[in-house]
């Protein structure tokens, strides 16, 4: 006989651990591994008030952000929604089932404002970069250039020419070579070996 459902009384103390329910074997977990935020609060010391109230945490942030490209999430909005969601998402974020997640305008605001003027995105790339070269993940000895130019059609009176990729990428060595005169000529030797095939 089907008996009904019984209803307990709801548990006053739970033990539960994110830990636990994210898979070893989860895309977030190998990139975690190799993502190392401890310098970010250093690098944006000088953009944030030494007054006023405490803001949403950087790495937060990031790591929200990181989530987003990894999983193709376009949308701030849908992102923190996914967050709030997602036992794995909030692992890789380091929040707790509690914790409350950041408001999506917190991202424009810190995109436009702070992370462009401290160039930290560059900063996270760089360190990111050094640490899987470190780690023996990639040689950090060639430059690989992944671009489809397609032409538009869009406005016909105010449109630029279209470039080769060959181009491009002598172009962006030449710009690097203003800034950094002796990794260009690592990159410009790097650039003809890709380009030449």
């Amino acid at each position: 006989m089907m008996g009904p459902r019984q209803e307990a009384q709801p548990a006053l103390f739970y033990e539960f651990s994110l830990e636990d329910y994210v898979p070893q074997n989860h895309l977030l977990r190998s990139i975690d591994r190799f993502v190392d935020l401890s310098s970010i609060r250093a690098h944006l010391a000088d953009f944030y008030s030494h007054t006023g109230r405490p803001s949403v945490d950087p790495e937060l942030l990031i790591r929200m952000l990181l989530v987003g490209y990894c999983f193709g999430i376009r949308s701030e909005r849908r992102l923190c929604e996914e967050v709030h969601l997602n036992l794995a998402y909030r692992w890789f974020c380091r929040l707790d089932l509690s914790d409350k997640i950041p408001d999506h305008s917190t991202f424009s605001k810190n995109r436009h404002g702070r992370f462009r003027e401290s160039e930290l995105l560059r900063h996270l790339f760089e360190t990111t970069v050094a640490r899987c070269i470190a780690e023996g993940l990639v040689s950090g000895q060639r430059l690989a250039v992944d671009a489809s130019l397609i032409e538009a059609d869009a406005n016909k009176q105010n449109s630029t020419p279209w470039s080769s990729p060959t181009e491009v990428v002598l172009r962006y060595v030449r710009k690097t070579e203003e800034t950094d005169g002796k990794q260009a000529t690592k990159a410009r030797r790097d650039c003809y070996e890709v380009t030449a095939g």
